[in-house]
């Protein structure tokens, strides 16, 4: 071969490089002719992944079915084949040459366009060919739908989307359909429930006709900012088995089982700010309806001696996501840092249940200590409001313990509405030694005593300590592998101590033992609620260089949180996966990079 033909080799390669690598996207159709009383089925196909698609308006025509999605992704031979095409289902409404205009995609940050397209309209034909079609059969009676209880809520408040999945009577679905695509909710809180019984079919309407349903899912959403808010599409690959025009031997009509990709659509909902018009100055963000109360397991006690305060907030609403009002107490009164106790239920009617946050509290002196009410405030969605609840004083007694001698002060509560002091009686000052007896102290000299000696001599002791102190400390620093076990084991204790101590209530450990597996990983992935999908976390934990039998192990774990709302667990199933919870946390830890 010589150089004139390796020239023209090498040129031909590139010019056919240059081909595949171009993008395509073309329009077809499946007649140019048709009867006006049959229908036509429109493909856009591409050969590249691309987003904003824009449909012709097909004006002259009916939509009747579409868009479908179909994505191909195959390799043969090493060579990558990809196309995806919308398909739509049309019904002309005149006679004559109508036009199909064109499409647009964005490829690459670059607009295409495909060809305008003309098809010829006649009168009604006897036999329309698209009668028997299973595609359109099952296109025309298959529908998911995508039902929102508010498109308008305000901000915080609840709103559910049940999956429906219409069936007609002219088809039927006896296969398990396949999840192609599953929502993810940006800028909600949300908590989806799989319905428990796939069996249980409802009748009712759609677009005026009689079928037949079953619900899919019902997904619980709390919107976390305001404005124009998308929620993703639902997408289903479900087997049809459409009637055919003939029957078996036995008489029975033969089915056609046709394959469709349907999908919900996505929905817009628009989220409404909380007015501003009556906000109290203490309102935290509550949205629903609420009750709340503060109360303490002691009222009487002795300095020294310590108490539990309480208080609740319980009703329906976003208890996830609000804060309960600070507690203050006089000065005179030792309180720390408050526990957190949730007592939560989500259900297909929103999440119910209550929050508390226990103080624990110690009197340091004898005395009599008021708390002042503290006002809790909420936005009620249904009278679209604002409402307030006062709890009642309470006063605690302490009959016995030392006096203080300086002024007790009670603190202002969270609203600002309350402050007073408390000054005690002059009797409390008697145990105030006014007079002493006074005696002259010879200086010792300090130069050359024990004391001097001792400061001087005894840094020089404390270098080997230092020396043998830092090697260890710098030994322990160069255990990478040891420190990572400790590191692990300290997150696993951290984020599973509630569920350790809720191991007696089967239903109030298991919600504990998956809120620590959510907000671990909402720790460890930087992630949002909304993203807690077992897939996309599969995901996230491989690329993070987890093993694949750990990722299996904690997607068997929050299975186990969801299935013991509904079975029975016995005390050592309940240690069982506690154990298993506190390992697998500790192994993803040392293993995740």
């Amino acid at each position: 071969m010589n150089l004139k033909h390796l020239f023209f080799l090498f040129l031909f390669s590139t010019f056919a490089v240059g081909l595949q690598a171009q993008v395509k996207f073309d329009a077809k159709v499946s007649k140019k002719k048709l009867g006006i009383n049959e229908r036509l089925r429109v493909d856009f196909e591409m050969n590249a992944d691309g987003d904003d698609f824009n449909p012709p308006r097909f004006e002259n025509f009916r939509v009747v079915g579409g868009p479908n999605q179909a994505i191909s992704n195959s390799y043969i031979n090493g060579i990558r084949s990809y196309s995806k095409t919308y398909s739509y289902f049309l019904s002309p409404t005149r006679q004559g040459k109508i036009r199909i205009g064109q499409a647009s995609i964005i490829v690459n940050g670059k607009r295409y366009k495909s060809i305008p397209l003309d098809v010829q309209v006649t009168a009604a034909v006897k036999n329309p060919t698209e009668g028997i079609n299973p595609d359109i059969v099952a296109e025309d009676n298959v529908h998911l739908i995508a039902e929102i209880s508010d498109p308008n809520p305000f901000l915080n408040e609840r709103i559910t989307v049940t999956y429906k999945l219409y069936v007609s009577k002219e088809v039927n679905i006896t296969s398990q359909w396949r999840q192609l695509d599953t929502p993810r909710y940006a800028d909600f809180w949300s908590k989806s429930i799989d319905a428990v019984r796939l069996d249980k079919v409802y009748e009712g309407k759609y677009n005026g006709e009689d079928y037949r349903y079953v619900i899919l899912r019902t997904t619980v959403l709390y919107p976390q900012k305001t404005g124009a808010l998308d929620i993703e599409p639902l997408t289903l690959d479900v087997p049809i088995d459409v009637p055919g025009t003939k029957r078996n031997l036995f008489g029975r009509v033969l089915t056609t089982r046709v394959n469709k990709t349907i999908s919900a659509g996505k929905r817009t909902i628009t989220v409404k700010p909380l007015p501003l018009e009556g906000q109290p100055a203490n309102f935290g963000g509550a949205v629903g309806e609420f009750r709340f109360n503060i109360q303490s397991d002691k009222m009487v006690l002795d300095a020294n001696e310590a108490l539990t305060l309480t208080t609740t907030v319980s009703g329906n609403g976003n208890l996830m996501t609000l804060s309960l009002p600070e507690v203050k107490v006089p000065n005179s009164l030792e309180i720390y840092e408050p526990e957190r106790i949730e007592n939560i239920r989500t259900q297909a009617s929103g999440i119910s249940g209550s929050i508390s946050e226990s103080y624990t509290i110690v009197p340091q002196y004898k005395g009599t200590y008021p708390i002042r009410p503290i006002v809790f405030s909420y936005f009620d969605p249904k009278t679209e409001t604002y409402k307030s609840v006062t709890s009642n004083e309470l006063v605690i007694e302490v009959p016995n313990g030392p006096v203080t001698t300086e002024p007790v002060v009670a603190s202002t509560t969270n609203n600002g509405l309350f402050s007073e002091e408390i000054i005690l009686k002059e009797e409390n000052f008697k145990y105030i030694k006014l007079e002493a007896n006074l005696a002259s102290i010879q200086q010792p000299i300090f130069f050359q005593s024990t004391l001097f000696w001792s400061l001087v001599g005894g840094p020089l002791l404390l270098i080997p300590l230092f020396i043998v102190g830092g090697r260890k400390r710098k030994a322990r620093l160069a255990d990478v592998k040891g420190n990572r076990l400790r590191k692990a084991n300290r997150m696993a204790r951290k984020y599973l101590y509630e569920a350790k101590k809720n191991k007696g209530d089967k239903i109030v450990f298991y919600e504990a033992l998956e809120r620590a597996l959510h907000n671990y990983l909402k720790a460890k992935l930087s992630i949002e609620t909304g993203e807690m999908e077992k897939e996309y976390i599969e995901q996230l934990l491989i690329k993070r260089q987890v093993s694949e039998e750990v990722v299996a192990d904690f997607k068997g774990l929050l299975k186990s949180c969801e299935f013991a709302r509904y079975t029975p667990a016995s005390n050592v199933t309940i240690q069982q996966d506690y154990e298993k919870a506190a390992n697998t946390i500790s192994t993803i830890d040392k293993q995740i990079q």
